[in-house]
Formats: C-alpha cells, structure tokens, sequence
C-alpha cells in the first residue's frame, strides 16, 4: 500500500466494512438548506449538485494517483443497495480537494467520503446513508435554520499590495521575453477578518445563487464558484472545460458587447488561450481516444468578467477514472503556464504566496469512477484555527503582451464573486 494510506485502510481486514443504502427522495427544495452550520460539503450548479453531511473515511496528503487507489478500495469495502442502479452519483462518493503544488505548500489534500449524501440531479432526488454493517443508519438530514450574513467584513493582510505585486508581473514578463517560460500564471491571496465566525452555509447560498453557471463548491472548507470544469467523465465520455483570457465587464449591454468582441480578437488573450488548451490536450491524449479540440474559443459571460472558453471531449479508456483523469491534467497552463516544470518554480520563487488547495482539483467522484472536478477558483479558505477569517485568491496568466496594471485590474474582477459573499469591500487595497 501506498505510504499516504491513513492507518485505518491498512488495518481492517478484507471484506465489506460499511453498507450503502440508496434511496429515491421527494424533490428537497433549496440544497444548500441542508448543510450543517460549521462542515458539510457541497456541489452545486443550478440547482443540481450534492450534499456531504458527516464523515465515515479521509484520505489526506499523496497524490491523485494513491487517492484513486485508496477510493478504489475503499469501494471494494462498501455494500450498496440501491432503488437507482446505474445512475450517475447516486450511492457512495467521495468529495475531494487537492494542493496546488505538494512541494510549495504547508497544506494537504483531501479525499473526504461522507456519512449521507442528499442529491438532485436531472428531475431526480435521492439519499444515500453509509453505516458500519451491524450499526444503525444515520438519520436523513433536515434543513438547518437560515444562517447570517456575514458582517463587519474587513482586510486584515494581502500576499502583496498593488505596487508590490505589479512589480513582479513585470518580472515575469522580462523573463518571458528572454525565452525562459511561455506563460506563467501569478496570484493574489487577501486575508479578511468578518465580527464573528463565518457560516459556510451563507457563503454557499450568496455563491450559488448570484453564479448558478458556475460549479459552487465546499470541502473542508474551501468555498467558491468555479467557471472552469477541469474534467468531468460520465459514461466514458470526457469532457474538459479550459478558460483563459479575461477580461471585466463594463455592465451595459452593448459596451459589454464591445468587449466580448475586443477579447475575442485580443492576440495577447488568444496565445494565452492556444497554450491552455494544448497543455490539457496533450495530457489528455494518452488516456483518451476520439479527442475533440475546437479551432476556436467562444465566449462565456459571467455575471463580473468575460471568458474565452474551449470544451475539449474525448472518451476515457474504461480504467481511467476521472480522478486519474484530474491528476494528469494538474496543473494546466489554465493555472501555472508553459513549460510547466519552469512556471511552477516561477510562481515558487515570484509570487510569495502558500496556494495551498486554491487553484487545485476540487470535485467529487463515485464509485464506478464517474464525477466532476473543477479548478478551484474564486474562493476562499476559512480558517480553522479562525473561523471569523478567511483567505481569499485570484490570479491571471502573464505572457509576453501582459500589461501589469491591467492583470491587477483582472485580479480585482476575479476578487469579486467572494467578496460579494462575503459582503466586503477591497477599495483602497
């Protein structure tokens, strides 16, 4: 076994350790109603999406590679009944949460399997409970009362100020433009303070609502809405979502218009475009048959900025689950750049930031390898040691056009969906 495998994986005997039912539910209303006050975990994205409530197994640090192999036995360990056989996500799953870069980092990933699971997906509802096989199944869960908002929100530090991190922008792009790198992706982390400990429930309620195309997302936690599915696999067909260029949006109709048009003739935001979509084809290849890369990106809007988007599908070899599909595509050059080896010493050395699982894999998988997982993007981590407090990240790709006033301007737009959650203000910082 793997040496990441926590103690308990190594000590149970062989057999079936746990018992899965799964069950069709009435439709439950409002998911995010059923997260408990201070854990829980969350995927949602229009209404549909996953509940996490408890905890029966952790995998924590090791790479994609070993969590696949623990989740695989822990699989093996499950018995499930089912009223819904064959259908995607309904049984046990696992949410997970991975680093940025193992080496740069004082924090772990983690591959959470819970206790109940309150789902919706498609016009239908289920609940999946997971008991020790002589004990009692956990009781369903019940709406939890209407959390408060976040109040008296305030910025307690940055990684760097504005002057500060514009100047390492330029550093990279002096860099670029003596050929050491392509494209390196920079962030911004700015830590906030709220009156009293933060309920997650809100923050994944003022998400989900105010972004219902994004992936909205809570593990252990880290709370955001991701615009950016870095893969999702459901029956053998792959698909990778990859966003690069940005830029804000005004808020009128026809100069927002004007916008979309300008980014999608930008040549700076197309090299950086090209380059994210040929590093997640080329990770993809080797696992995938019959890929699919569009000849060009199409723009997405979000309620704050605009995207240039490319869907890239192909179908997964039946052993490859979308976890180890996660693993090969991280990092991207959506995240890091190209070379990779070179932008990931880059942003070690430039960025005075501990990313910890900002920017990593987030998502959840199910038992026969199917799932979803998004870049964890525009979110936050609250702290455990102080829940009133929460770190916050943003970044954007610097290539050799970048212009470091206008990439801190980007990482202001990006700033913004966790900001408005959190009902804080970042003028003057």
């Amino acid at each position: 076994m793997a040496s990441g495998y926590p103690a308990w994986v190594i000590h149970h005997p062989p057999g079936p350790q746990w018992r899965a039912m799964t069950v069709a539910v009435d439709d439950p209303g409002d998911l995010a109603a059923y997260l408990p006050p201070v854990s829980g975990h969350a995927w949602l994205r229009r209404g549909d999406g996953m509940i996490g409530i408890g905890e029966v197994a952790r995998f924590e640090g090791g790479t994609a590679a070993e969590a696949d192999e623990w989740w695989r036995d822990v699989c093996s360990r499950i018995e499930h009944e089912t009223e819904l056989p064959g259908t995607c996500a309904t049984g046990p799953i696992a949410f997970a949460s991975f680093v940025f870069d193992p080496a740069h980092t004082a924090h772990r990933s983690l591959v959470i399997v819970p206790r109940v699971v309150l789902g919706r997906r498609n016009g239908t509802s289920w609940l999946t409970s997971i008991s020790a096989r002589s004990g009692p199944a956990p009781a369903p869960p019940l709406p939890q009362p209407v959390p408060p908002a976040p109040t008296g929100v305030q910025v307690v530090s940055g990684s760097l100020d504005a002057e500060a991190w514009q100047a390492i922008v330029e550093q990279a792009v002096e860099r670029i433009g003596r050929g050491m790198l392509d494209k390196v992706v920079l962030a911004r982390g700015v830590r906030l303070a709220a009156s009293a400990p933060l309920e997650v429930r809100s923050l994944v309620t003022g998400l989900a609502e105010r972004y219902p195309s994004c992936w909205t997302y809570h593990v252990d936690g880290l709370v955001g809405a991701s615009p950016e599915m870095l893969i999702r696999r459901e029956g053998g067909l792959a698909t990778s979502r990859v966003l690069a260029g940005t830029i804000r949006r005004n808020g009128g109709e026809e100069l927002d218009l004007k916008l979309a048009h300008a980014l999608a003739r930008s040549g700076k935001n197309l090299i950086e475009h090209e380059l994210a979509v040929a590093s997640v084809a080329r990770a993809l290849e080797p696992f995938c048959s019959g890929m699919n890369v569009p000849d060009a990106p199409y723009v997405l809007e979000l309620p704050n900025v605009l995207h240039l988007a490319s869907d890239v599908t192909a179908v997964a070899h039946p052993d490859v689950s979308v976890l180890r599909l996660a693993g090969e595509l991280h990092p991207s050059a959506a995240v890091c750049g190209t070379p990779t080896p070179v932008a990931r010493e880059t942003i070690a050395e430039l960025e005075h930031l501990d990313r910890g699982r900002y920017s990593g894999p987030v998502g959840w998988l199910d038992s026969s390898g199917d799932g979803e997982f998004a870049i964890a993007l525009r979110c936050g981590v609250v702290d455990p040691a102080r829940p009133e407090q929460i770190t916050v990240y943003a970044g954007c790709g610097i290539v050799a056009e970048s212009d470091p006033a206008e990439e801190f301007a980007e990482t202001e737009a990006k700033l913004l969906p966790m900001l408005e959650a959190l009902g804080a203000d970042l003028s003057g910082h």
